[in-house]
């Protein structure tokens, strides 16, 4: 077989066993799968050039194959220092030609020295999860504006980054928000992230839940999974919100709602999920009790603040795999996971792949109606087509074998008409 040209990874020989994975994960893919199979005939992207910043992960590669059988000249760097299963990424060298820049562990200088790599491809159109791609291209690489034709955001924490950017006026081409697609945010988000952090929780601590209590930072669609989950369990769970209508909603779903100084010396676990910075700040962590556990499900490690915790410690140790002991000067002990970054990714292996089929399945109708829109989307931020929405739900309900209604030609009318009454 013909060497992918450029790639740089962490172990070649892994490639077998991640081309099992991915194979593993395609089969509980088949929304993704049909598209795939369309692309292989329209050729969507033929010449195009894409640079892809997302998680390395099985379901993740399963997009790439998706893409490439479109025609498209891809690249695919690490959205994360911590999440790249390197089995995948040699796979999608090895096996599938395809050029990988991440490995498992990476420090700062390399992953941006990557980023930057993704970014001399020279893309139309790039993938991004967090937004670091679009950040940079409008600030040290501006030299290559004039050349994307635009770009998909695949996370919460990214659609807030370029939605202030489009306020700034300075996001100069359309981006979709993958992450608001209905068939993104209320699945992934939800039942992904949900599932997926409490998996990485109980992976990393071997812990017991149930009659435990844990403190949801955050009561978005990603919060709300977590508490569900967490609730399903057998957790007691406290919310903490800064939005009244998300505390109202929590309260209504049945949980305690509280600030987070009093949350902070009541629970046995805490997951930040807000896409904001120091959401458990030094005020928090000094009310901590004794074998507090930490962890964040937020796309950036800034939502603990991680040096005032070491600022109130005496000592540090690994005690097990993506857990450290913090000892502070009182002999407290508290335990962050997966050093605070995105705890399902770096401690588990992320989102089941059903869920991120649905994902990808927007990621990749998202990248070709941007280059195929009847119109050229105007630069900012825009949300998905509906029509492409409900694409992805009918052909998911279709894989999963369930049936459902369909509005009468009497209903249709019904409700496209005023005049009928009391």
């Amino acid at each position: 077989m013909k060497e992918a040209y450029y790639a740089d990874i962490k172990e070649p020989s892994l490639a077998p066993r991640g081309r099992d994975r991915i194979e593993w994960a395609a089969r509980d893919m088949p929304v993704l799968r049909l598209i795939q199979d369309e692309f292989k005939q329209t050729k969507p992207f033929t010449g195009v050039r894409i640079s892809v910043c997302l998680h390395l992960t099985t379901e993740t590669a399963n997009l790439a194959l998706t893409l490439k059988a479109g025609g498209a000249d891809l690249f695919l760097c690490a959205s994360n220092p911590l999440s790249t299963q390197d089995d995948v990424a040699a796979a999608l060298v090895k096996e599938y030609e395809i050029p990988v820049f991440g490995m498992r562990g990476e420090d700062a200088h390399t992953y941006y020295r990557h980023l930057h790599l993704a970014l001399d491809h020279k893309p139309a159109l790039v993938m991004d999860d967090g937004g670091d791609l679009v950040s940079l291209l409008h600030t040290e690489r501006t030299e290559l504006l004039g050349r994307v034709l635009g770009a998909t955001e695949e996370t919460t924490t990214g659609v807030i980054r370029l939605k202030s950017m489009q306020q700034q006026e300075v996001l100069r081409f359309p981006v979709i928000a993958v992450n608001d697609a209905e068939t993104k945010h209320m699945f992934d988000n939800r039942y992904g992230t949900g599932q997926s952090t409490l998996d990485a929780i109980l992976r990393a601590t071997n812990s017991l839940l149930a009659g435990r209590t844990v403190v949801v930072l955050g009561y978005g669609w990603c919060g709300r999974g977590v508490a569900s989950r967490a609730q399903g369990m057998g957790a007691n769970v406290i919310v903490c919100e800064v939005d009244p209508t998300r505390a109202l909603e929590a309260v209504m779903d049945g949980y305690r709602v509280l600030p987070a100084m009093e949350a902070a010396a009541r629970g046995d676990f805490f997951v930040t999920v807000t896409g904001n910075v120091n959401v458990l700040d030094q005020r928090h962590l000094e009310r901590l009790k004794d074998g507090a556990i930490l962890s964040n499900a937020g796309h950036f490690n800034d939502e603990i603040n991680i040096v005032a915790l070491e600022q109130l410690t005496l000592q540090k140790r690994s005690v097990r795999d993506f857990v450290t002991e913090y000892t502070y000067a009182d002999g407290r002990k508290v335990y962050l996971l997966a050093e605070g970054r995105l705890v399902n990714l770096c401690a588990a292996e992320g989102h089941p792949a059903s869920v991120m089929d649905m994902s990808f399945a927007n990621q990749a109708l998202a990248a070709e109606y941007l280059l195929h829109a009847s119109e050229p989307l105007a630069p900012g931020v825009h949300t998905l087509p509906a029509s492409l929405d409900k694409k992805i739900a009918r052909l998911k309900l279709q894989a999963m074998g369930v049936a459902y209604d369909t509005l009468t030609v009497e209903q249709e009318h019904y409700l496209n008409s005023w005049e009928t009454g009391t």
